[in-house]
């Protein structure tokens, strides 16, 4: 997940739903229509079960949308899948949503996702375990803060413990930058084994470059320990439509570490979406076993034996 395109796409304008939904307004789920945001984690994720559902028999169409865009779609039937349903974030988009019984939350495809402040772990290893132990070492991190854009959630939060003075941080900076440049400045201490502090958040590459550590939260700062949940979203009608399929939505959820891995090859290494899908369900044929334990393909043959089959030829 990017923070900055989080907010920049939770509040984008809608795009006309006619130009999404041109030609397909049936919904017999021959085809799966998944509305994906420019997020890495959620495109890998999207495309690994397209290639899963395209070896069961399905057509699948991935279009690249804002959120609001998406929960729209689901809503009126013109999309049948969003892998990226962000809690607490979307909180307040969705649960609308599920109270009318316009969209389903079929399953926590992602769990306990972490994100705050964090430090690389020779920096814990030295005795920083938590926001209140960064004061203590002020100097060794020239009391600053490494932030990502300004407006994003983590970085007001940040700001109000500042204003606070939470955790002795009443004297601290934040530095505010994009994620990219936030990255790059920790890269170079990190490199050079210097004490830095900025804001983390799985699942993203970060987590597979760097060895780092979490910060446990301290006065109810709220710039550490921020649990996250993301959920799979259809459409209320999903399961009665298509249950096969709803079954393997509901079986599909990705440990961290996987979807970790497939950022950073995304994202980081910049190989195509599709090449890095298809390595890992080769590789992973248990795991996809699990996601599709009792899924039948469209011709009712055991599911995982039609995606061995494909991705083996």
């Amino acid at each position: 997940m990017d923070h900055s395109s989080l907010k920049r796409h939770l509040t984008a304008a809608a795009l006309p739903l006619a130009l999404l939904t041109a030609g397909s307004a049936q919904a017999d789920l021959d085809t799966v229509r998944f509305g994906v945001p420019p997020w890495p984690g959620v495109t890998v994720k999207s495309e690994v079960a397209s290639q899963i559902l395209e070896a069961m028999g399905y057509q699948t169409r991935q279009s690249e949308l804002a959120v609001g865009v998406i929960l729209n779609g689901l809503a009126n039937d013109d999309l049948d899948v969003y892998l990226g349903g962000w809690y607490p974030i979307e909180q307040e988009m969705i649960d609308p949503l599920v109270a009318d019984h316009k969209v389903d939350k079929v399953a926590r495809n992602i769990s306990n996702a972490n994100s705050g402040l964090v430090v690389p772990e020779y920096v814990h290893e030295a005795g920083v375990n938590s926001v209140a132990d960064l004061d203590r070492y002020k100097n060794r991190f020239d009391g600053e803060i490494q932030g990502i854009e300004a407006g994003t959630g983590i970085n007001d939060a940040i700001l109000a413990a500042i204003d606070e003075d939470s955790a002795g941080l009443g004297d601290w900076q934040l530095r505010e930058s994009s994620t990219a440049a936030m990255l790059a400045y920790a890269d170079q201490k990190i490199s050079d084994k210097q004490w830095v502090t900025f804001v983390g958040w799985e699942p993203h590459w970060m987590n597979v470059s760097y060895d780092l550590y979490y910060l446990e939260d301290s006065d109810d700062s709220g710039v550490a320990q921020i649990e996250s949940t993301v959920w799979t979203v259809v459409p209320a009608g999903l399961e009665a439509e298509d249950a096969n399929l709803y079954r393997f939505l509901s079986q599909y959820q990705v440990a961290i570490a996987d979807q970790n891995d497939w950022v950073y090859e995304y994202s980081h290494e910049e190989r195509p979406a599709d090449e890095v899908a298809s390595e890992w369900i080769r590789n992973h044929y248990e795991t996809v076993g699990q996601w599709l334990d009792g899924v039948k393909t469209k011709d009712g043959e055991p599911a995982i034996d039609a995606v061995k089959a494909q991705l083996d030829s």
